[in-house]
């Protein structure tokens, strides 16, 4: 059997508290990050009382304009009161729920669509940030006849 040079082995060992931090933390979806409790209040309160549509892939540009970050992979599209869409990333955008970045969103034509990208800039530097994927749109309405 081969001996690990001890060098080696002391570099392992060192790197292990950075490996393990890259692992997402707990949630019922593989590889996404869980919730805090202040992103959860986030969403139920523009969820709350809204019924799940059956995904779109693209919003129209006055569709988007009112952007909630809850975290660094859900963001909310809210289109008046009656309609809030969520977008599952495709993948987590680190920073993104900050809120401190500014999102420049790629777009081409008159449409965001999922598969399209943004990114993120410092918004006192100037330094471009991470590259981040739209997922599909789910549209959350509130149910025919309810006033509230």
């Amino acid at each position: 059997m081969a001996r690990l040079n001890p060098l080696c082995a002391a570099a392992l060992i060192g790197a292990m508290p950075l490996v393990a931090s890259c692992a997402p933390a707990g949630s019922a979806d593989a590889g996404a990050a869980a919730l805090t409790p202040k992103q959860s209040r986030t969403l139920d309160k523009y969820l709350a009382g809204k019924v799940a549509g059956e995904p779109v892939r693209c919003l129209p540009h006055y569709a988007s304009a009112d952007t909630i970050r809850v975290s660094d992979d859900i963001l909310l599209y809210r289109q008046g009161s009656r309609i809030v869409y969520r977008n599952d990333l495709k993948g987590r955008c680190p920073g993104l729920a900050r809120d401190s970045d500014i999102m420049v969103v790629r777009q081409f034509g008159t449409q965001t669509c999922s598969g399209d990208f943004f990114h993120l800039v410092d918004r006192g530097s100037g330094i471009r940030g991470p590259t981040c994927v739209f997922g599909d749109f789910i549209p959350y309405r509130k149910p025919a006849g309810d006033e509230g």
